[in-house]
C-alpha cells in the first residue's frame, strides 16, 4: 500500500510542552482523511512539520513517499493551514493569477477553480470586502491551481453558513471520488467529519489514540431502532437482545451483519414493520470516550 502521509515516532516539543509524543500514524492514499483531537492535540503541528515548515524534535515524516519539505512532494500538494491571508486590495481573479504565476503554473484554470469553489460573482470584489467564508473558499482555489494530488486542510469549513458548509462537503466529495485527490483535513465540526470522511485519526495530547474507518468506529454502540407491531413477537425474537421503545417501537442490539437475517425472521413470524433505522453510535461519543472533551478543535 502506498501512503499519502507517513510518521514515524514523531515528537515535537516547545520547552517543556510535547505538542507531539511519539506518533506514528500511516495515512493511505485515496478517499478524505480527517485528523481530530481536541485543542492543543498536535493536529496543526504535524501538518507544520509534514510541510516542511517546522521540524520535529524526534522521528520522521514523509509525503507522498518523499521526505518532509522535499521539493519534489510539496509540487503535487495544496494545503491551506490556520486563517488564510491575501492582499486586500486586490480581487479574488486577481489574487489566483498572482499565485498561480508565483507558483509556476503556466495555464491556470481560474475561472474553472472559481466556479468549483463558488466565488464566480464576487471574483472581481476586492478581497478585502470577503467573509472569512469567502476567503476559505478562495484559498481552496488557491491551493487546487495546481492541480494536486493531495490536499492538506485544517478547518476547511470555519467562518461559512450551512449552506457553505453544504457545498464545500459537495466538493470534497467530487474532488477525491472524481477528480482522484487525497484529502487530509482537521476540523471542529464532528458532524461534518462524520459525513464526509472515510476514515480518521484521534489525536490526545500527541499521541494516537483511535484510528480506523467511520463506519466501524461509529458502529460501536449502534442500535437498530424497529417500528413494528406486535412489538411482543419482536421482543421475543431478539431476546436479551431487545429493548422496548414505548409502545410501538424495539431498540435491537446486534451487528449490520445480522439486521437482514432479523428482519427476514421478522417477517416469517408475520410482524408488521413500518420502519427500520440504525441510530447512536455517532463520532462524537467516540471522540469523547478517547479524549474526554467535548471540543475537537
Amino acid at each position: 500500500m502506498s501512503f499519502a502521509l507517513e510518521a514515524a515516532g514523531v515528537s515535537k516539543a516547545y520547552g517543556t510542552v510535547k505538542a507531539l509524543d511519539g506518533l506514528t500514524l500511516n495515512i493511505p492514499r485515496g478517499g478524505i482523511f480527517g485528523i481530530l483531537g481536541p485543542n492543543g492535540a498536535g493536529k496543526s503541528t504535524l501538518f507544520r512539520i509534514v510541510l516542511g515548515l517546522v521540524r520535529p524534535t524526534t522521528g520522521e515524516t514523509r509525503l507522498l513517499g518523499e521526505k518532509a519539505g522535499d521539493i519534489k512532494a510539496l509540487r503535487r500538494i495544496g494545503a491551506v493551514i490556520e486563517t488564510p491571508r491575501f492582499l486586500p486590495w486586490l480581487t479574488g481573479r486577481e489574487t489566483l493569477r498572482m499565485l498561480a504565476l508565483a507558483s509556476g503554473e503556466k495555464a491556470p484554470d481560474i475561472d474553472g477553480w472559481l466556479t468549483r469553489v463558488a466565488l464566480t460573482e464576487a471574483a472581481d470584489r476586492k478581497v478585502g470586502g470577503y467573509s472569512v467564508g469567502m476567503k476559505q473558499r478562495l484559498a481552496l482555489a488557491a491551493a487546487l491551481l495546481t492541480r494536486p494530488e493531495l490536499l492538506i486542510l485544517d478547518e476547511p469549513t470555519s467562518g461559512m453558513d450551512p449552506a457553505g458548509i453544504l457545498e464545500m462537503r459537495a466538493l470534497m466529495r467530487e474532488l477525491a471520488d472524481r477528480d482522484g485527490v487525497t484529502i487530509i483535513l482537521a476540523s471542529h465540526q464532528l458532524d461534518e467529519v462524520q459525513r464526509v470522511c472515510d476514515a480518521v485519526a484521534i489525536l490526545d495530547r500527541g499521541k494516537l489514540v483511535a484510528e480506523g474507518r467511520v463506519d466501524s468506529l461509529t458502529a460501536v454502540g449502534e442500535r437498530l431502532r424497529l417500528l413494528a407491531s406486535p412489538t411482543a413477537r419482536v421482543l421475543e425474537i431478539l431476546g436479551d437482545r431487545g429493548v422496548a421503545d414505548g409502545p410501538d417501537a424495539v431498540f435491537a442490539a446486534l451487528p449490520r451483519a445480522e439486521a437482514p437475517a432479523l428482519i427476514a425472521a421478522l417477517v416469517k413470524a408475520k410482524v408488521e414493520i413500518t420502519e427500520a433505522r440504525w441510530i447512536g453510535g455517532d463520532l462524537e461519543k467516540v471522540f469523547l470516550s478517547h479524549t474526554g472533551e467535548t471540543d475537537a478543535g
